[in-house]
């Protein structure tokens, strides 16, 4: 048996919880390897809706272990109040069943600050953030003055380095107009919460090599997109995270080798949350048409999704750059009742014709899509756990994308349920 990865082979909100909670029954590990609490997974397990936004989603199945990686962000607030919704629901959460990596970065109060001033301000490019400070917190991981977990431990060596992270963050606030911080509210902030968080704290990398070496079955979870993705993704319009599957390697501690099956989660149409190049986005009825049927709401924010035609080029591309063997097409449903259906196949860039999106701004900007028109379907493919139950115009559908992409469909998502899932191949026995 592998590990398996997966990933979001568009702009997120690929419904990626359900395929991660339905794989999570066939593996024995969970882990996020990237992002933080802006990413949100909606699971529906026997008419019971579980929302979580920085739990592993193997949280919510007994016996499972959720890992957080060092390649996550920590905002320990938003932990403790996830924990505590999650009780409220009957789901017991404790370091039996999760564990995290003492050198995970933590997003502090003065980070959700820093986003929000920047986003509301008039100057420069808005990116849409959700303003939880997930890109300041990766800025100063980067620039090597973090505060992690295992900080939480020792509060003398945290006073050390509050006063140092403080150097950077309270000359931002002045020249932004901004009062500035004193250190011992930060560190009062930090140890408010430090009881509660290191009880999970672990050396992850270790118990990941111990897990794998002995016979268990790792499933990484992925956060956001591959089109968010830093280096591959529509920049300046992505997050503050590699996205793409090779993180799911450097965002845990664990070798390549160890990186097995990549499955990358892919929606029948296309939407993002946010600023940015979106070449199939519609405006119009198809949109409104696309959004109302999916419920096409933000999980964390419930900002309304942008909507589009399903756009291969991109899916082509993402493919590529995460090693995609197989996808998970979710939402299938969502199309039942159109009478045609459009693929984008290709753009336009200036006259010419292009099967890539290119990495300059201005040129996303100006791509034009090219489509193909099939022909729909108005019997429901709502519940199908076969593939004899579906139409045979959505069969054709499901069969061109394979096509057009150059990956398999591996399994086909048909409603939020967990079990209205048509397996194709599992990855697991790839």
């Amino acid at each position: 048996m592998g590990n398996v990865v997966v990933v979001g082979s568009q702009w997120g909100d690929e419904g990626k919880g359900k395929i991660v909670d339905w794989l999570s029954e066939r593996a024995d590990v969970v882990v996020r390897f990237q992002g933080g609490h802006n990413a949100g997974h909606t699971l529906v397990i026997d008419g019971v809706s579980y929302k979580l936004s920085l739990l592993p989603s193997g949280v919510v199945r007994p016996g499972k272990l959720g890992v957080i990686g060092n390649g996550v962000v920590l905002d320990p607030h938003a932990l403790v109040a996830e924990i505590d919704r999650l009780a409220a629901q009957g789901v017991v959460v404790s370091p039996d069943n999760l564990r995290i990596a003492e050198n995970a970065a933590l997003i502090l109060s003065l980070h959700r600050d820093l986003d929000t001033f920047r986003e509301n301000s008039n100057s420069g490019t808005r990116i849409g953030t959700t303003k939880r400070g997930i890109g300041p917190a990766y800025e100063d991981k980067v620039g090597r003055r973090a505060i992690r977990v295992m900080d939480l431990a020792d509060i003398d060596v945290l006073r050390d380095k509050v006063e140092r992270l403080l150097a950077h963050h309270n000359a931002l606030r002045r020249g932004l107009g901004q009062s500035e911080i004193e250190p011992a509210v930060l560190v009062e902030e930090l140890a408010s919460v430090a009881d509660k968080v290191l009880p999970f704290m672990d050396s992850v990398w270790r118990l990941l090599d111990e897990q794998r070496r002995g016979g268990k079955r790792i499933l990484f979870e992925g956060a956001q997109g591959a089109l968010l993705d830093i280096d591959h993704g529509t920049y300046p319009f992505v997050t503050s995270s590699n996205t793409v599957a090779g993180q799911a390697a450097t965002g845990s501690g664990v070798g390549p080798s160890a990186v097995g099956y990549v499955l990358g989660i892919t929606k029948a149409y296309t939407t993002r949350v946010g600023e940015g190049p979106f070449p199939t986005e519609q405006t119009g009825e198809i949109g409104d048409f696309l959004g109302t049927r999916g419920r096409e709401f933000g999980t964390v924010t419930g900002r309304k999704r942008r909507c589009g035609w399903f756009d291969a080029v991109l899916v082509r591309q993402t493919v590529r750059t995460s090693g995609i063997h197989g996808i998970a097409l979710t939402k299938l449903d969502v199309l039942d009742g159109l009478e045609e259906i459009k693929i984008c196949v290709g753009y336009k860039l200036d006259g010419r014709e292009i099967d890539y999106l290119p990495a300059a701004q201005a040129a996303q900007a100006r791509v034009e899509p090219i489509y193909e028109t099939l022909e729909g379907w108005k019997d429901s493919t709502a519940g199908a756990r076969r593939w004899n139950d579906l139409p045979a115009q959505a069969v054709k559908y499901v069969r061109h994308v394979e096509e057009l992409i150059g990956a398999p469909v591996a399994l086909l998502s048909t409603s939020p349920e967990r079990d209205d899932t048509i397996l194709v191949q599992d990855p697991f026995q790839d």
